[in-house]
């Protein structure tokens, strides 16, 4: 199986051909770093230059695909360079593949690489003055220095830039992934809260209307369809109120639009009675104190909406209301008859019990709903069967249980 050799960067094959023009022409011009007498120049003819030169070419060529291969191969070539006359392109390469190995090895490669440059320079220092005893020894530290330990150096600085804006980038793309996260569950939460506004506010009075218009037309008598009358025109009122209050809500501007007062359990008692004029047996019992401004409007909303649901689906009987505030909850009991009608009077869709458990549920407190066995009591108010439909919702009254 043929190994594919690593795509060469554009970048690494334009330092490599700069590198190999400016040796050649060095070379063409006969400028070596060493003349053909010097003792350690154990090739003293001009081509042996070339070999050094173009093995180092080849290493520019793989800087960031092979770094750490490279390197070893360079200090090989760069030995072998000083058994000739030398090329300064040959050097200034070889502290180029120095850098690219610090700054494309892995972390642990880079690490090392460092280190060795470093230590490698001290004893290039002391090494040659403890030998020596001359000045001039110090040079070959610097030399060393220069060559490998600088190079190295200067690639650690990069690469810890490098890391510390691609780090910056990353929390920069996850500060953002986190507004637009919380962005688009701030909207969810508010169409929710708007949908549960304008089911509870309009349902009411669009229930209303659907039975007692169907009664208009189906009965022929004009003091009923009078009366029927009167309360469509009354809850079309209302209804169109209360949808201008929802309007000024979302545009709060000025002018009728502009949002009133949240309803509170002070206005219970007109509740009922429109329950009453529209055709419910309705009772209220409720004892409390001033509440904190979102469970007076929660628990406002579960009634409306179990007056609602009692006129759409209720049976023939007594609807009861009662409202109770003990250790620090306030306990909601809505109960009406239960099981003796075919279908309801007026069409659902079942978003009422939704959106009253995600106000309990959003006040931290417990809701239930569903038939159960109606008590021995005449004022019970259940069916013949003896079942009543309960909605049950226990709120927490602390400010600390609202949130």
């Amino acid at each position: 199986m043929a190994v594919r050799l690593p795509r060469p960067h554009r970048d690494d094959v334009r330092i490599a051909l700069a590198g190999l023009l400016g040796g050649l022409v060095l070379w063409g011009l006969g400028l070596g770093m060493r003349t053909a007498e010097e003792p350690n120049v154990l090739w003293p003819w001009r081509w042996p230059v070339l070999v050094p030169l173009v093995v180092m070419v080849c290493c520019e060529v793989l800087r960031r695909q092979r770094p750490r291969t490279v390197l070893l191969v360079g200090t090989a070539a760069l030995a072998l360079d000083t058994t000739t006359q030398g090329n300064i392109a040959t050097l200034v390469m070889f502290t180029d593949l120095a850098y690219a190995a610090v700054l494309y090895s892995p972390l642990a490669s880079a690490r090392r690489i460092l280190w060795m440059t470093g230590l490698l320079t001290v004893v290039g220092t002391v090494v040659p003055i403890a030998v020596w005893r001359t000045p001039e020894a110090v040079l070959v530290g610097v030399i060393i220095g220069a060559v490998a330990f600088g190079p190295a150096t200067t690639g650690w600085l990069v690469r810890n830039h490098r890391d510390a804006a691609e780090a910056a980038r990353l929390r920069a793309e996850q500060t953002a992934l986190l507004a637009e996260i919380d962005r688009t569950q701030a909207v969810t939460a508010e169409r929710a809260r708007m949908a549960r506004e304008l089911h509870d506010m309009v349902a009411n009075h669009l229930s209303a209307i659907a039975i007692h218009s169907t009664a208009a037309l189906s009965l022929d008598d004009a003091d009923t369809t009078k009366q029927a009358l009167g309360v469509i025109r009354e809850n079309s009122v209302e209804g169109l109120a209360e949808m201008r209050r929802l309007i000024g809500i979302l545009r709060d501007s000025s002018g009728d639009t502009e949002p009133s007062a949240a309803p509170t359990l002070d206005g219970l008692g007109a509740l009922v009675d429109t329950a009453r004029a529209n055709g419910l047996d309705v009772t209220l019992d409720t004892t409390h104190v001033k509440l904190p401004a979102p469970v007076e409007l929660a628990a406002y909303r579960i009634v409306q909406e179990s007056l609602t649901n009692a006129l759409k689906h209720a049976s023939p009987g007594r609807v009861t209301v009662t409202l109770a505030q003990r250790d620090g909850t306030l306990s909601l009991r809505v109960t009406s008859p239960y099981g003796d009608r075919d279908g309801p009077r007026a069409p659902g869709s079942g978003a009422g019990l939704v959106g009253m458990r995600e106000r309990v549920a959003l006040l931290g407190g417990t809701f239930e709903a569903g038939p159960e066995s109606a008590p021995d009591s005449p004022d019970s108010g259940s069916s013949r069967d003896g079942k009543i439909w309960t909605v049950h919702a226990t709120l927490p009254t602390t400010l600390g249980g609202t949130e």
